[in-house]
């Protein structure tokens, strides 16, 4: 069993949320060689606060947490679409919060959304709705979202921001004496080992492959989701991060 497992940026509510893999991923953290004793969800579960704009499957995902809520500890970590945190409370019953520290192997890991890093969104709003809707457009022309991750791996802006976002994150944890920082917002899966703070990022539910994190006597690991498979098939991406030092 694992002391927590990661999700972010689900996006209940946009076109490109890919809630019916969420919800045999959540079947098998309660069920499956997921199960865990928290998860967390490290922000932007809504894309925004419309419940008009949730489809069956993004209802079941809410179901799904439900659930899970009522046997295993859950928090949600505001990000910065989700809204207030009293109806994302009072939505699901579950525990709300800006940041959270797990002790896991003796080790302290700090996991929190990333957007106060992100200081682009508040600068230009405009340039930010226009380019997310883009990035939308590119994902549904694009069902295998190939050309939509091109063009965010080569923009110079989400480059920049996503650094910004794991250096900023990474001295904010250091400044507090944790071991490693995990976040999500820029939708980019990434594991950094570098100095004594290592950055993790859990990536999105709203291109494919989806991504994950694990957490288990203090190693984090980043996973992709492709759908069910059995335990042994299970593949970490890039590969298992080795149990931080």
């Amino acid at each position: 069993m694992y002391d927590a497992v990661v999700i972010s940026d689900i996006h209940l509510g946009s076109p490109n949320c890919q809630a019916r893999a969420l919800v045999q991923f959540l079947g098998e953290v309660r069920r499956g060689p997921l199960r865990t004793r928290r998860l967390i969800l490290n922000g932007d579960v809504f894309d925004s606060i419309d419940f008009r704009r949730l489809k069956k499957h993004h209802w079941n995902v809410l179901s799904e947490l439900r659930k899970l809520s009522d046997e295993a500890g859950v928090t949600w970590i505001n990000g910065n679409h989700d809204g207030p945190a009293d109806v994302v409370s009072h939505l699901l019953g579950v525990e709300v919060s800006e940041e959270l520290v797990v002790e896991s192997g003796g080790r302290r890991v700090l996991f929190l959304h990333g957007h106060r890093f992100d200081e682009f969104i508040s600068r230009y709003p405009v340039v930010t709705w226009v380019a997310d809707r883009v990035y939308h457009l590119l994902q549904r022309l694009d069902p295998s979202h190939t050309f939509a991750k091109l063009a965010k791996r080569n923009s110079k802006t989400f480059l920049r921001c996503a650094a910004k976002i794991e250096t900023d994150s990474v001295r904010y944890a250091a400044k507090r004496g944790y071991d490693a920082v995990c976040c999500g917002h820029t939708h980019h899966a990434a594991a950094s080992e570098a100095g004594p703070v290592r950055y993790y990022n859990s990536g999105c539910w709203t291109e494919k492959p989806c991504h994950y994190l694990t957490l288990k006597d203090g190693a984090v690991e980043v996973h992709a989701y492709d759908g069910p498979v059995p335990d042994e098939a299970f593949v970490p991406f890039p590969s298992p991060v080795p149990a931080l030092a």
